[in-house]
């Protein structure tokens, strides 16, 4: 067995398959930027638009409200008229929605913008590991789909240090202020944007995708341009085979992974779809300077301590991919599971072992504001046991949610006492356990389990079911810290990790080194 599959590795292309996963894959690297830069957005936002929870909470979220619905019908779309033209229209969108992000001017044409960049990562985030699929060997895809979620870490460390220094440019007095910092941070996304839809006019269509239409002599072309003369063949007959095999069979939709044989798929599907988000990594990326922030380390220091989650992400990530066809997508899920349980544990633990109370410092920050000063020296040196007594009880009533807003990491910074780095052992920890698990292995399961007459219109849907959780999870992020705490919140994240990893161990079969033609046999009966 591990001769065959030398001798597949010799007999393919590598260099072309990871240039091809590289390209289409940087629609992955531009929902990461994307998706984290507005983590250091949120702060200037708020008070500008006088935001309240549920509407920061819009603000982070619309993307993956967007994305939900293109996800339903990109998949499908694509079956007829092709992964790279939808790709393509994605790339677009992307250069649409940073320009009218930049330029926005009310809180509802920044959602808009937002979501039109929603649309475009949802569309990008099925098709990538789709048309990945679709073109790599059995033995090298774990890897090369693996490297869609390598360009989204690289997204997410490349927002958080641009982030960090158009605020470090903004504070030293330059040209950039409160009104126009956050917009240049949106804006920047613009420049890869364009890079990705060049790029994109130079890959061909997916080889499967072309013989299932009838284009013999394209599929044929790439195929050999993937693999070496022999093995192209191979190739080719083995998915000639397979579009034979499903023609002579009754046509099938999306409705077949609700029947009993499809059962373990759909299961499957289902578990990994709501856990990767469910567990709260879109609450860390997207609230990554937030969280930091309110463990009380400041502003300065929560824009850099962002960065360590960017760098964290990618090694990890890289180290997942090393490991992914060598170790097997299950043993990675577990172990990943088990280290977000404990971090978002140890994060819980780190916020209910903290202590707020009114300082001197505290009171310095509102010396040119007398009347409300005055109100704050009435509770000073009162010991308060959790986050959610101090501000929505007492902070939020007396300055107010817009003052609240502008000056929460300052007020955090002087009024609080914890151990930080308990919260950021804690946060890194969980990004690391993610990245060498969740991230990376539900999109090569994703791209592997499902049979491929309807493998566009099932990842379509269970990403639209991730998309939903994601949305979920990062609209009431805001109103679970205002209302439950932070201690409360990551630890129903360690929870519902607890019970991934409890599904996944009954549930999850294992894909590696296996054609998507020998699993379909194998997971389904048509």
């Amino acid at each position: 067995m591990e001769s065959r599959e030398v001798d597949h590795a010799l007999s393919a292309n590598k260099g072309y398959s990871v240039k091809l996963a590289f390209i289409v894959s940087l629609g992955g690297f531009l929902f990461g930027f994307d998706a984290s830069v507005i983590s250091g957005v949120i702060g200037f936002i708020t008070p500008q638009f006088q935001l309240d929870v549920i509407q920061q909470g819009w603000v982070v979220s619309s993307p993956s409200f967007a994305a939900m619905f293109a996800m339903l019908v990109a998949g499908t779309l694509s079956d007829r008229v092709g992964r790279r033209d939808i790709l393509i229209v994605s790339a677009l969108l992307y250069i649409i929605s940073a320009v009218l992000s930049a330029i926005a001017s009310s809180y509802e044409m920044l959602v808009a913008a937002r979501m039109l960049g929603g649309v475009a990562f949802g569309a990008a985030l099925v098709l990538a590991p789709l048309y990945i699929g679709e073109t790599t060997p059995a033995e090298l895809r774990g890897r090369m789909v693996s490297i869609q979620q390598l360009n989204i870490v690289l997204g997410f460390s490349v927002s958080y240090f641009s982030n960090y220094l158009l605020l470090d440019a903004y504070q030293a007095g330059g040209s950039l202020t409160d009104e126009t910092v956050w917009r240049w941070m949106l804006g920047v996304e613009a420049l890869p944007a364009l890079l990705y839809l060049i790029f994109l006019f130079f890959i061909p269509r997916s080889p499967r995708w072309l013989l299932y239409h009838g284009k013999v002599e394209q599929a044929t072309k790439t195929l050999r341009k993937l693999f070496q003369p022999h093995r192209a063949e191979e190739e080719k007959e083995a998915i000639e085979l397979q579009i034979k095999s499903e023609s002579q069979k009754a046509k099938v939709g999306l409705g077949f992974l609700f029947k009993q044989e499809a059962r373990l798929i759909l299961i499957v599907g289902l578990v990994l779809a709501i856990t990767q988000q469910i567990t709260g990594v879109n609450a860390i990326f997207f609230y990554a300077t937030t969280i930091f922030e309110q463990s009380g380390v400041g502003t300065n220091a929560a824009f850099s301590q962002a960065i360590y989650i960017g760098l964290i992400n990618v090694f990890f990530t890289v180290l997942a991919m090393l490991f992914i066809d060598r170790l097997g997508r299950k043993p990675l899920l577990l172990i990943g599971l088990l280290g977000i349980a404990l971090s978002m544990g140890l994060t819980s633990y780190g916020f209910y072992k903290a202590t707020y109370a009114i300082t001197s410092e505290t009171l310095a920050l509102f010396d040119e504001n007398p009347k409300i000063r005055n109100r704050l020296v009435a509770i000073e040196h009162v010991q308060f046991e959790n986050d959610v007594s101090f501000f929505k009880n007492e902070i939020r009533i007396i300055i107010g949610n817009q003052l609240y807003s502008q000056y929460e990491g300052e007020i955090l910074f002087a009024s609080m006492e914890m151990n930080s780095y308990i919260v950021l052992f804690g946060i890194l920890g969980f990004v690391a356990s993610f990245a060498f698990s969740l991230g990376p292995v539900m999109w090569v399961l994703f791209s592997e389990i499902f049979p491929a007459k309807i493998r566009g219109a099932a990842i379509a849907f269970f990403g639209f079911i991730n998309s939903l959780t994601s949305t979920l999870v990062q609209l009431l992020f805001p109103w679970e810290l205002a209302n439950w705490g932070n201690t409360t919140s990551y630890l129903i994240f360690s929870g519902f990790a607890i019970l991934g990893f409890l599904l996944l161990a009954k549930w999850l079969p294992e894909t590696k080194g296996r054609s998507l033609e020998q699993l379909e046999k194998d997971l389904i009966r048509l």
